[in-house]
């Protein structure tokens, strides 16, 4: 077993309590520091830079975690992205033996380390950018097929998951959100949820168009949408 202070994991930031970041489960969430990519509709830039270190110390979140057993049933890794991290199995490893089941958000960049992580973690949330061809618009560079090796590791996993996509209307078009359900539904996909996204000038969300939303409820088993 590696010692609580051979484990580092950036940390950000941290939402004490949250019914919504883990399905079925009262939970914290632990913000990893750092991102490769640069979505233009990003709402935690402040997490992007990779850095040296992150707001808080692991073995600090650790100990506070501790006097939340009973309290919490969960723990969720989000960010930034996650697998950055490159001891976050470890760090899985001892959230699992303080008692907590652990969560991953991911945008799937790393797909290798992903599929070392999957035995490890109860459940994983992964966000679908675009059409697996066209990641680079959104992402500033990201590579889709990366994300889309990351999406088969997850179905093949079987592991509970959720699929979610924030639509940005700079970007979406009928046909791309047409292109990009039917990729999702070639690869065995049957429920996707849709985030709106927020104008950063006006702070609104933009709405999600009728055209839009038929073309994915046309495609896809199940579409959800999230405010």
């Amino acid at each position: 077993m590696i010692a609580v202070n051979d484990v580092t994991v950036n940390v950000g930031g941290i939402t004490p309590f949250t019914t919504i970041d883990f399905p079925g489960r009262l939970a914290a969430v632990v913000f990893c520091q750092g991102c490769p990519w640069r979505c233009r509709y990003c709402h935690n830039r402040h997490l992007l830079p990779t850095g040296e270190g992150g707001r808080y110390l692991w073995q600090d979140v650790l100990a506070w975690l501790k006097t939340r057993q009973g309290l919490l049933e969960g723990v969720v890794f989000s960010g930034g992205e996650p697998l950055l991290q490159k001891q976050l199995p470890e760090a899985a490893d001892q959230l699992h033996r303080q008692g907590f089941e652990v969560a991953l958000h991911t945008s799937g960049v790393y797909p290798e380390r992903l599929a070392k992580v999957l035995p490890l973690i109860e459940w994983v949330g992964l966000d679908i950018k675009a059409p697996f061809d066209e990641y680079r618009e959104i992402t500033g560079g990201g590579n889709g097929k990366r994300a889309c090796e990351s999406l088969r590791l997850i179905l093949e996993s079987g592991k509970p998951h959720e699929l979610r996509c924030t639509l940005d209307p700079r970007f979406f078009t009928v046909d791309r959100a047409e292109k990009m359900a039917k990729q999702l539904a070639e690869l065995g996909a049957s429920h996707l949820v849709i985030q709106v996204c927020r104008d950063e000038a006006s702070r609104r969300n933009q709405l999600v168009s009728k055209e839009i939303a038929a073309c994915l409820e046309n495609i896809l088993p199940a579409v959800t949408y999230r405010s």
